[in-house]
């Protein structure tokens, strides 16, 4: 049964031309990948697409697999550098990449039923503000913002993803919080 076997195995079977063990790893991955790529980009449309072109990279680059990393280490920097392709592509058409922001983008940040509508009014409000300041981060800052505090990935997952040294990731995440601080203060946004 393809569920028991490692990701690494899975690639093996792949590359002996066993078409459903790499549609195992996109079953295991798919929603992680996305969500990367939805904090990347912001935008739900860009982000599956990214998404989509990060397992198709990853198919037909398996052969290129060395097995030097995990294979969800080399999945996420397919989709990083996904992610900056699509926003490279996008600056040089001139678009602003916070165009689009709309409320369907947010619902992943969907309140608990149970509070009262002026406390969810007010938390989406804080949410929007967390939000525009994530976005408004320089590129290499927010990834790492997006893979430790959304994706929960850990400081040597992101170093390896990113092929950064860990001290390089430690400090581009506490520069990002300090800045996101600040922002948010300016913002008059209680900082927790």
């Amino acid at each position: 049964m393809l569920s028991t076997l490692t990701d690494e195995q899975l690639v093996e079977l792949a590359l002996d031309e066993n078409p459903d063990a790499f549609g195992e790893i996109v079953k295991r991955w798919e929603r992680k990948i996305f969500a990367l790529c939805f904090g990347m980009l912001t935008r739900e449309d860009e982000a599956r697409d990214a998404a989509q072109e990060t397992f198709i990279a990853a198919y037909r680059n398996l052969k290129n697999f060395r097995g030097e990393a995990k294979v969800s280490s080399w999945l996420h920097r397919i989709a990083v550098n996904q992610c900056l392709t699509t926003k490279r592509r996008a600056k040089t058409r001139s678009e602003s990449f916070l165009d689009g922001e709309k409320s369907a983008n947010e619902k992943v940040f969907v309140a608990p039923a149970r509070l009262s509508p002026s406390r969810t009014t007010e938390q989406n409000e804080r949410l929007y503000f967390v939000r525009q300041a994530v976005n408004s981060l320089p590129a290499d800052l927010r990834q790492v913002v997006v893979m430790k505090e959304f994706e929960e990935m850990t400081f040597q997952e992101i170093s390896e993803t990113l092929r950064l040294p860990l001290s390089t990731v430690k400090s581009r995440l506490y520069t990002a919080l300090k800045q996101l601080r600040m922002k948010l203060e300016k913002s008059q946004i209680e900082v927790v």
